[in-house]
This record gives structure tokens, sequence and C-alpha cells, in this order.
């Protein structure tokens, strides 16, 4: 027989016993929708996660510390030794001191981080308005954390001036020095984070001889140099952390979490398949008298097998393909009442679904392979039927 007039026939099924072959089909495609559902949901919290905690520069970047009492301080001269290091793209030390800053006549004490701008795509601080600070100039960031301390809100706090003190402790161990630069500082974004912190840069405070540096960010040219520049940092005594062994582990915990979300609508499609294969069976007891009409006319057994596995293979295809607009749009819709619900209490909108193009390919092939599996002890028992007793069963 003609491959074509065996697909054909196989497609045939689907217009005698239509009713049941769409309930077949929606079994697999409920199955399916499930996988879909909550593995898209393990991909968008993971994904929402990640980018809460990181930016991109952050992933290839290093925090240099000196915890070793025997360690060298971080000073000048220590940045210029980590800048030498091959592999290294960029050095940007930090000074996190006590502080001070009053906006409209109210004083609050907090943190501040003096550091280059491009500290904050080093430590991947997310902007919740305006912009950050500039290289040279009296600007200066502050933390939705110290809006709120304010009862503030935020996007008004932007472009006002305000007036900050350092206090910086003394090498002799004596009382810190409290310093307040002239002029003030104007407010030019709000960084995402509930700490009462403020960020200025060097420049902003007049050549004042600033501390040894409680921190450096080195960022490697790629993460794949992340390790050698990690190596020669700590040949130097310092210790050296990077964002990206977090994500690892982050990346490990829900790898974990999908394959058991990938469980539960495994189970849904066993089901499936089970009533599939059901189905694949009435099918060989109703079509018995046609198989032996086939075989008498001289159809193959391979014929014959054919047409069952690629009528139960048509089926796992259409149920995959309909799982996965089933599965995604319960992911939408589920995401669209998620997001209308934290409007509601002053959150921000997320995705917390996310399908990867390869993952919906891969189930696309899934569900047609469990077709063509569910099809072959019905497809082996049609070829084997022998054609005298197929022709006298009732």
């Amino acid at each position: 027989m003609l491959f074509l007039d065996i697909l054909k026939l196989s497609l045939r099924m689907f217009k005698a016993r239509a009713l049941r072959t769409f309930l077949t089909i929606l079994g697999m495609g409920v199955g399916i929708s499930a996988i879909v559902f909550l593995v898209s949901f393990g991909y968008g919290l993971q994904q929402a996660l990640l980018q809460k905690i990181t930016t991109s520069d952050a992933l290839s970047t290093l925090d240099v510390t000196s915890e070793n009492v025997d360690a060298p301080t971080l000073s000048t001269e220590t940045a210029t030794t980590l800048a030498a290091i091959p592999n290294v793209e960029s050095v940007t030390p930090v000074n996190q001191l006590r502080g001070q800053m009053t906006v409209t006549g109210i004083t609050l004490d907090s943190g501040a981080v003096v550091a280059a701008p491009k500290y904050f795509g080093l430590a991947g601080i997310k902007m919740a308005s305006g912009n950050v600070i500039a290289e040279t100039g009296t600007e200066v960031v502050i933390t939705s954390g110290i809006a709120k301390a304010f009862g503030k809100d935020p996007a008004a706090l932007i472009g006002q001036n305000i007036t900050i003190s350092l206090f910086i402790a003394q090498p002799n161990g004596g009382p810190e020095k409290q310093y307040s630069p002239d002029g003030g500082f104007v407010i030019v974004g709000i960084a995402e984070s509930e700490e009462n912190l403020f960020y200025i840069t060097p420049a902003s405070l007049n050549g004042l001889a600033l501390p040894p540096a409680t921190t450096i960010k080195v960022k490697a040219d790629s993460t794949a140099s992340l390790p050698l520049v990690s190596s020669a940092i700590q040949a130097l005594s310092l210790t050296a952390s990077s964002i990206s062994d977090t994500v690892d582990q982050a990346n490990k915990v829900f790898q974990v979490i999908q394959l058991l979300l990938m469980s539960f609508g495994v189970i849904a499609l066993i089901v499936s398949a089970i009533g599939m294969f059901n189905t694949m069976t009435i099918t060989l007891l109703e079509r018995t008298e046609e198989i032996g009409i086939m075989k008498s006319i001289g159809a193959s057994p391979g014929s014959i097998s054919l047409m069952f596995v690629m009528e139960s293979t048509l089926m796992g295809l259409l149920g995959s393909l309909m799982g996965i607009i089933l599965g995604l749009l319960g992911g939408q819709t589920t995401n669209l009442i998620f997001n209308l619900i934290a409007s509601n209490f002053g959150g921000q909108a997320t995705n917390l679904f996310l399908s990867p193009l390869w993952f919906l390919a891969s189930i696309v092939f899934f569900g047609a392979f469990v077709g063509f599996l569910t099809g072959i002890i019905p497809a082996t028992k049609a070829a084997k039927t022998d054609a005298l007793e197929a022709l006298r069963y009732k």
C-alpha cells in the first residue's frame, strides 16, 4: 500500500469516531498542559528571582575583601595591583560608611556607599525610578527604603535637595570624624532596596581623603575567566566571592523544583496515555473485520501495523499541540490574575510563567512519541491477525 493510502485510512477514524477521538486527544492535551503549566511556572519563578538579584555585569564580577588581619588593606595600591591581573576588565573601590541625610528638615541615620557610577551595574542594583549618579557633580541616589522612612513617594523625591554627613573612622582608633560637604546634593534616582542607604561618588566629596576601601569590585572580561581571576586574587591573601556562585546554587535548586513539578504533570500524562491505549484497543476490535478484508486483498502486515501506529502518533501529536495551547492559556490567565491582585496591594507586575521555545518543541516531540508507544501493541496485534479469523469476527 502507498504511504498516502495508509495516511488516509489512519485519518478516517477522525471522522468516523469524531467524538471519541476528540476526547482521547483532549485527555492527552490535559496531561501535556499540566506539564507545560507547571514547568513554565518553574522557569518563570527562576527568571523572576534571578532578575531581582543580579544583572549581566554582576555575573562576571568578584567582591574582593580583606578579612584576614594579615592580608593587605584595600588601598589604592591594592586596586592598582588587582587591575594588573590578566583578564581583569575594571576595578571599582567601594567605601561603606556611616552617614546621615536631611530632607525637608528631617534627619535620618543611614549607610553611605561611596563608589563610581558603574558600581550599580557591578552590584546588580536595580533602579526603581530616576537615573544613577554621574561621575562628577553633587548627585545622590537613595534607596526606596529611605523614601519609606521619610514617608514620601519615591518618585516625588527626585530633584529634591538634601544635605548629607559622613562619619569617618580615624586610623588611631579615635572618635569618628564628621564630614558634611558644602552645597548639598540633588536626588537623581531611587534604587530598589529596603536598606537605608544613599550612594555618592568620590569626586563629589571635593578631594576628601577616604579610608581604605571596604570592598573592591573586580570585573572579569567574561564569566569563564572568573576562576582564573579569583585564584590570582586569593594568591594576594585576599578573599574573592562572586554572585555567580549564588546564581549557580539557585539554578540547581530550581532544576530540582522543575523536576518535581514535571513529575506531577507526568502522572496526568500517564493517565492520558492509558486512555489513548484503551481507545486504540477498542479501535482494533472494531476494525478486525476490516483488517481481514485488507489482508485478503493483499495488504501486508507492515502496512496494517503502520496504519495503527500512524493513527496513535497523530493523536499524540495533536494532543501535545492542544496541551501546549491549554498550558500557555492557563499560565497567562493565572499570571494576569496574580498581577491584578499584586497591583491592588501596591506590588509590581511580573511574569511568573516562561516557556522556552526548545521546551515547547520537545513537548511536541514527546507527545508524538507517547502516542507512538501506545499504538505499538495494538498495531502488532493487528499485523498478526489471521485474515480468515478476522473475516469471521463479529
